[in-house]
């Protein structure tokens, strides 16, 4: 009975002070275009910045900024868009971190729907050292679409009747104008 008493305590006092918490336990900060941009910016990535900087996303935050857009916020929530988390929701990334220390220093909700809205925040990815590893940069954080349907299903998060201004949503369509993936070879 001793002996078990001491294997028990032994297995705490390993797990509490010698193994090292997970990653996935801590939450992890966006760290903005800017950073992400930086690396995903040539051909060899397959210009990925360029393509979300024409894209709809990169000005999703500004169609907040409209006077239809607080037309209809005053309307259905009565406060400005830029000040509604139901429209804030779909057209940042980031708005409702609590935490100031989980946003970095380049990041800014005004750049709209970014990198992370849909990839995850990147402070714990966002090294070259852990993204040259796609297994290390899922273990900290990126998150990857396994496939269509899993992507279609995260975009329909937002691309749906539940916004005021939704027009029918053709996923291959719209995921032609946008995809991005890194050139093979």
């Amino acid at each position: 009975m001793i002996r078990r008493v001491y294997v028990l305590i032994f297995a705490i006092i390993t797990i509490t002070y010698f193994i090292p918490s997970q990653v996935s336990a801590q939450p992890y900060g966006y760290e903005g275009v800017q950073v992400c941009g930086t690396c995903h910016k040539t051909e060899k990535q397959g210009l990925q910045l360029k393509i979300w900087q024409e894209s709809a996303h990169a000005n999703a935050y500004k169609t907040l900024q409209t006077p239809e857009a607080d037309k209809i916020a005053l309307e259905k929530y009565k406060k400005k868009a830029v000040d509604t988390p139901e429209c804030l929701d779909c057209h940042v990334s980031g708005y409702d971190v609590k935490d100031k220390k989980l946003i970095g220093a380049k990041f800014k909700i005004e750049e709209g729907v970014q990198c992370e809205t849909c990839h995850g925040a990147g402070s714990a990815y966002k090294n070259l050292k852990v993204m040259k590893s796609r297994e290390e940069s899922v273990k900290n954080g990126l998150v990857v679409w396994k496939d269509k349907a899993e992507l279609k299903a995260g975009c329909v998060t937002c691309h749906n009747p539940k916004s005021p201004t939704y027009k029918e949503f053709n996923f291959d369509k719209m995921w032609a104008k946008i995809a991005h993936p890194v050139p093979k070879g």
